[in-house]
């Protein structure tokens, strides 16, 4: 490798005979004579022992190290932070988990840009890691390589995460007892990896290797396999092969490359999170993409996965039958994806997919484009009275395509839990959760504990949720998200009535109020903006730099 292509980021490790404490520094953490003339490769570790969605990573992190090394570079690995969305939902410390995203892609930034590697991998595994990883890469622009760090095994009785939370529910609803609850929550988590369903992370993980930045099959792998540790092996070594081609995260994150990833997410079924990732991930990569994007690839993009949460199957059963790279080839064939993207193998998608053997005939996961699940998307951008600037929904079908309700109104996920637990939430009810949105909240809390309960109760057909703040992947139902403006900015959600008529329209793909222009105008008069909740800190900065979540909520667009 030519010295301009190895030193080309200023390194303070290999720049210049003035260096001499820097290398002095080095020499204690391993490096020898020879490791001074070799590509640096930073290794983003997103371990932490706080989710078992993270709690493997440090042994992934050494794999790609090795690789990195065997391949001819030197390796240095770095920890990012995580949190676990999982144990924060339906708490406050769960306003974190979106600002998590952005501290994650600040700290990649903030050490590669300093240490001046020359390539980088980073490994992810919770659901804001992989946007997080993603939007640091493609600010350094500097040849790069992600790996997912795989989805987790089925619980006892084909149990995950989800079943607690909806167990919780069934409880309140008197169909399980607490025996039955307790024996769920100690067997539904059995060990390392991501919740197991078409969640967000294993839609995150599905949609990066469609846009080309993982190796080929990194999406779909077992946390706790060597099919992953091969796959951090090789993904050490690819970084060197970028470096030689001169191949950077942007050269792949291009615009046909975002419109693979929204075509794989709604094949698969994927999570709403997708469109708040997919939009902020292109803003950082200088790619135009708004939410009517997704709604012109849905016209064309059939649901063809029966996956979890609205569907049957986990990630694992996925993986046994070939994870997704089959769906893809099949999706190249019929015109749906662009096979001639650039990808981290320095080939293009199709190339990577030449030899992928269809799924086995007698699986029932994966359905053929002539026999879809859904003949277009279940994610949905819905407009009107009450989004004038978008909102997010995930509509399967299952729980109908239209709703019109009572509005019942809450001013955060607590009150909202209460009330569905205590009976007050009946059929026929739209619930508002409001002041939840990126600002608001602020943090843009995932609404899993309320769906969930809804679910648990009965009610999933008969309660529609909408609200400013958004789901997690493991949330299903009636529900609309990511309602802008949202209610701490003055959106039509903040002037919305406990008795008021709501209609959401699946087909149409509207959400209107059904309320005058004049009572509308009246309520404005009267609103007021509520205080900031938080006025120093991490929330307190999000607040204040953060866009809205119809430009995926990024806050660095200034």
């Amino acid at each position: 490798m030519s010295e301009d292509k190895r030193r080309r980021y200023s390194s303070p490790v290999v720049d210049g005979l003035g260096k001499s404490a820097s290398r002095a520094m080095l020499r204690a953490v391993g490096f020898t004579d020879e490791d001074f003339k070799k590509p640096q490769v930073g290794i983003a570790s997103t371990w932490s022992n706080l989710t078992p969605c993270n709690m493997h990573i440090n042994g992934l992190a050494e794999e790609a190290s090795r690789g990195a090394d065997e391949a001819g570079g030197k390796s240095l690995i770095f920890n990012t932070i995580t949190v676990s969305d999982g144990i924060a939902n339906g708490t406050e410390g769960m306003k974190y988990s979106l600002v998590s995203r952005e501290v994650i892609a600040d700290s990649i930034e903030t050490t590669a840009g300093c240490e001046g590697f020359d390539g980088l991998v980073a490994i992810g595994g919770c659901d804001k890691n992989m946007p997080g990883c993603l939007i640091g890469l493609a600010r350094l622009n500097r040849p790069a390589v992600f790996v997912y760090g795989g989805t987790i095994q089925p619980g006892a009785n084909h149990t995950d995460l989800i079943s607690v939370f909806e167990a919780v529910g069934a409880h309140a609803k008197g169909d399980m007892d607490l025996i039955e609850v307790k024996q769920i929550e100690e067997t539904a988590v059995p060990g390392p990896g991501s919740c197991g369903g078409m969640y967000t992370a294993n839609t995150m993980a599905s949609a990066i290797e469609a846009m080309g930045m993982s190796l080929p099959g990194s999406s779909a792998q077992n946390a706790v396999s060597d099919t992953k540790l091969a796959d951090c092996r090789a993904a050490g070594a690819a970084v060197l092969n970028l470096l030689e081609k001169d191949i950077k995260p942007r050269d792949i994150m291009t615009r046909k490359a975002f419109e693979n990833a929204i075509t794989v997410v709604i094949a698969l079924g994927g999570s709403t999170n997708a469109v708040l990732h997919l939009i902020a991930m292109a803003n950082t990569a200088g790619v135009e993409l708004t939410i009517d994007d997704f709604t012109e690839i849905g016209k064309r993009v059939p649901v063809l996965a029966d996956l979890r949460p609205s569907g049957h199957y986990m990630m694992s059963e996925l993986v046994a039958i070939g994870g997704i790279q089959p769906l893809m080839k099949t999706l190249v064939e019929a015109g749906l994806l662009h096979g001639d993207c650039l990808t981290v193998t320095g080939l293009t998608l199709g190339e990577n997919l030449a030899d992928v053997a269809p799924y086995p005939e007698s699986q029932k996961i994966v359905h053929a484009l002539k026999d879809p699940i859904k003949k277009d998307s279940h994610l949905r951008i819905l407009r009107g009275n009450l989004a004038p600037d978008g909102a997010v929904a995930k509509i399967t079908g299952k729980e109908g395509t239209y709703f019109t309700g009572k509005a019942r109104v809450f001013h955060s996920e607590e009150e909202a839990q209460e009330r569905i637990m205590d009976g007050t939430v009946v059929a026929g009810d739209v619930l508002v959760i409001r002041y939840e949105g990126p600002k608001g909240g602020p943090g843009m809390r995932e609404m899993l504990t309320p769906t969930s309960a809804i679910m648990g109760k009965g009610l999933g057909k008969d309660v529609a949720l909408i609200t400013d703040g958004r789901f997690s992947g493991g949330s299903h139902g009636f529900v609309v998200g990511h309602i802008t403006p949202e209610a701490a900015e003055g959106g039509p959600i903040a002037l919305v009535e406990t008795g008021d008529t709501i209609t959401i329209d699946a087909e149409a793909n509207t959400i209107s109020l059904d309320v005058s222009d004049d009572i509308l105008s009246s309520r404005r008069a009267r609103w007021q903006p509520p205080k900031p909740r938080y006025t120093r800190g991490v929330l307190a900065k999000y607040a204040r730099t953060v866009s809205s979540a119809s430009k995926g909520a990024v806050t660095d667009d200034f």
